[in-house]
């Protein structure tokens, strides 16, 4: 079953859209709106909405908006720190901008911070936190791979000929690498600590490598990049241990536009150019959910997992936001694993007392006539009373 949720307003087209993770297991989603320029002076907008996870459906009126000014253009990409209280937004005139979220869930707002290295920077097409939240990396469309301390924004590095131009990035689990993606098909891994090259992933002669995320789960330390081999998509899998390739899956029948890893690391999904959606599990690589023509004829230019739920968001130009359930195996709650341990727990006192009581029928022992099972006493003949034993002791002093 799936449930979907598009809106369309008076402002521009969808840009992009991201999840915040907010404490208790709340979750919002922010959607970056471009100006509308046809007609009408509607600026650029960040909105934030609430999300039930009861309807599977964002709330239909922003908990916060924010209007960016006509200098800075429309927003190209967001990425949300992992602590949820701020956000990057990239701007389509030059540099990055900064914005802190403020207040709970009755009164939220946006507040706009300096970002000073990244104000003038450029076109940055991809950002992205490191999953602990301790450093900031960018990418440029003029090939610039940017890495920073957060939140003090000390340089790491700062390197204009990282790529020819720099398509998507994605930190590793443990924050010590940084996968990064080129338009001219090449990938490079670096150090996130120092900035340091450490590889170049391998590729065959026709092959693109597109777009990369890490695996997520702890104990399978894989890097998937979404390639193409010709006119043939494929999921290359690299050993990060060694970044040599260990094999690639064929996940989707079209190229993808855009890859997600869960927070949990158990699925991996791929968003396609036609606007369709297909999510596998990591440790078997066989599809689980497909969504086909989910935004029809356009592609998708945002998909993440929400974080604490079985639930894909996902953004067009064309089709706006989307909110989707995921058809995959529903998963033991934490409750319902203590609840199974306690009931199996109780059955084994149940048949252990009913072994007990019927032990001597159970194992055929052979019983004497007038043969009656001897009663244990904790205070010494278990043929005499307490009081006989105490009595009898008396006498024998």
């Amino acid at each position: 079953m799936e449930k979907e949720e598009a809106r369309q307003g008076e402002s521009g087209h969808v840009v992009c859209g991201s999840w915040i993770r907010r404490p208790k297991k709340v979750n919002w989603a922010i959607i970056a709106r471009a100006s509308k320029r046809r007609g009408s002076s509607s600026p650029a907008l960040l909105n934030i909405f609430s999300f039930d996870p009861i309807t599977t459906s964002l709330s239909s009126s922003p908990l916060a908006i924010h209007e960016l000014k006509e200098s800075d253009g429309d927003p190209v990409a967001i990425s949300v720190h992992p602590g949820g209280d701020y956000f990057v937004c990239s701007t389509s005139k030059g540099g990055c901008k900064l914005f802190e979220i403020v207040g709970g869930a009755m009164c939220v707002t946006i507040l706009a911070k300096e970002l000073p290295p990244l104000q003038n920077a450029g076109l940055q097409k991809c950002m992205a936190f490191s999953f602990d939240g301790s450093k900031l990396a960018t990418g440029g469309v003029d090939g610039c791979l940017r890495i920073m301390e957060w939140p003090n924004l000390t340089v790491i590095l700062d390197e204009p000929k990282a790529h020819k131009s720099i398509r998507d990035m994605d930190f590793s689990l443990d924050s010590e690498f940084l996968a990064t993606t080129s338009t001219d098909g090449s990938a490079r891994i670096w150090k996130a600590e120092d900035g340091f090259p450490l590889s170049t992933l391998e590729r065959s002669g026709d092959e693109n490598i597109e777009l990369c995320r890490f695996s997520k789960d702890g104990t399978k330390p894989f890097l998937f990049c979404a390639a193409q081999r010709g006119d043939v998509p494929v999921v290359n899998v690299y050993d990060i241990s060694t970044w040599k390739k260990l094999g690639f899956k064929k996940l989707s029948r079209k190229s993808a536009s855009t890859m997600a890893v869960s927070l949990d690391g158990k699925y991996i999904a791929l968003g396609g150019k036609d606007g369709d959606i297909s999510v596998a599990e990591v440790k078997t690589m066989e599809i689980y959910h497909y969504s086909k023509r989910l935004h029809l004829g356009q592609a998708i230019a945002s998909l993440e997992f929400c974080p604490s739920e079985r639930v894909m968001l996902t953004t067009s130009s064309e089709w706006g936001e989307m909110v989707t359930k995921l058809t995959v195996p529903k998963e033991w709650k934490e409750w319902q694993i203590y609840a199974l341990l306690f009931c199996l727990f109780m059955a084994s006192v149940v048949l252990a007392y009913v072994f007990f009581e019927n032990s001597d029928s159970f194992w055929k022992l052979p019983m004497g006539k007038d043969q009656r099972r001897p009663k244990i006493s904790l205070f010494g003949d278990s043929s005499t009373t307490p009081a006989e034993d105490h009595n009898k002791w008396n006498l024998d002093l």
